[in-house]
């Protein structure tokens, strides 16, 4: 296989979505689908997280495993153009989740992460871990 051009490139790069991904997609449908209603890609929002339930103070993202570092030891080699740009990018995002999650959570919001791949693996799966999450938020609402 012949290397890609700079065109090539940045082409498919340009084609990336920030938000409405295949993933987010597929697990909104599922949440919908269970009655479960949330705003999406709330921006006032630290992190600006892909689903929002909030009043139950629940942020669910949906993490492609390239961006956010998915088994980054390993990958990390994978990078042979351009490394000097790549490995302290996705590095950056990775320290940039671990501070998300904590202002959230500070703030008392519970934080659900998944990787792109286990949702396409077990969409049902997630969508059961998210209702969980906001059961136990409600069950921490009626305490107070």
């Amino acid at each position: 296989m012949e290397p890609r051009t700079k065109e090539q490139i940045s082409y498919n790069m340009k084609r990336i979505k920030g938000k409405d991904s295949q993933i987010e997609l597929l697990l909104r449908k599922a949440l919908w689908k269970r009655g479960l209603r949330y705003r999406k890609n709330v921006a006032k929002l630290t992190g600006k997280p892909a689903i929002v339930f909030g009043n139950k103070k629940v942020a669910v993202f949906c993490d492609g495993e390239f961006w956010h570092g998915y088994d980054w030891e390993k990958r990390k080699s994978d990078f042979k153009a351009n490394r000097d740009f790549w490995i302290p990018k996705i590095e950056r995002n990775m320290v940039r989740d671990i501070e998300v999650n904590a202002a959230l959570e500070y703030d008392g919001w519970t934080v659900v992460r998944f990787w792109g791949k286990e949702i396409l693996a077990d969409v049902e799966r997630c969508a059961d871990i998210v209702e969980e999450a906001l059961r136990r938020s409600a069950e921490r609402s009626e305490k107070v």
